[in-house]
């Protein structure tokens, strides 16, 4: 569905990423794991044209769209769900949404039919559709800025850092979540520092350092590589 080729990406003068390639399946969850600064953000920052690549390409579902403005990618079915939630504060649960469903054009009628998905999903946002963003929870907010996004009904739904700052309970709520969404047929692309769970649940993984991609393979087998034991998961 989504192949990147030999990007590099600059912030200004500063290089970020060098000659990065990766490729992500339909119907797959693909993880990009990695230290602070590594490039994660980088990567989906440039899939979903924030940031322009200066060397290579990005194809999805066939298509080149490395030259395309953000809108037409996300018309395309490329959502991206930004760290640390930018959700409209002074807005209702309900007018969050209604922006994504505003953006993916739908007719009303199924714009309903997948509120009712999205509120099965997040069942706390249904009880809270008419309370300001500002007043929810830190792990409310995550979902609700994780459920705007479905909204856009996303082919590819690219996730970046979404258990930051979260607790142990709400990150393992907020795993399972992901895995329905993947199971509903929207391919996965997750930006997570909990590497242990970003690899457990991930078809395929990439482990970047320094703006490079360095392993590479099945989630449950990088967990048992040794470099990734002792440089992520402290044994």
């Amino acid at each position: 569905m989504l192949q990147v080729k030999g990007i590099t990406v600059f912030y200004g003068k500063m290089q970020a990423l060098w000659d990065v390639s990766f490729s992500v399946k339909k119907g797959h969850i693909c993880s990009l794991v990695g230290s602070n600064g590594a490039g994660k953000s980088t990567i989906l920052n440039t899939i979903s044209a924030i940031l322009r690549p200066q060397q290579g390409s990005i194809t999805f579902d066939g298509k080149r769209i490395d030259s395309l403005p953000p809108h037409k990618i996300v018309q395309l079915g490329v959502t991206h769900v930004p760290e640390r939630r930018h959700l409209f504060p002074y807005m209702t649960v309900w007018e969050n949404l209604q922006i994504g469903f505003y953006e993916s054009g739908k007719p009303k009628k199924e714009q309903d039919i997948l509120l009712e998905r999205i509120f099965d999903l997040f069942t706390n946002l249904r009880e809270r559709r008419k309370q300001l963003a500002l007043n929810l929870s830190g792990g409310e907010q995550q979902m609700l800025t994780i459920a705007r996004g479905l909204a856009l009904s996303p082919k590819l739904m690219m996730l970046d850092e979404p258990t930051l700052g979260l607790s142990p309970l709400i990150i393992e709520e907020l795993f399972k979540i992901i895995e329905d969404i993947n199971a509903e047929g929207i391919t996965v692309a997750l930006v997570e520092q909990n590497v242990e769970h970003a690899l457990r649940m991930a078809d395929n993984a990439y482990v970047l350092e320094n703006g490079r991609i360095v392993l590479s393979g099945v989630g449950k087998d990088l967990l048992k590589d040794e470099t990734v034991k002792e440089s992520y998961l402290g044994f």
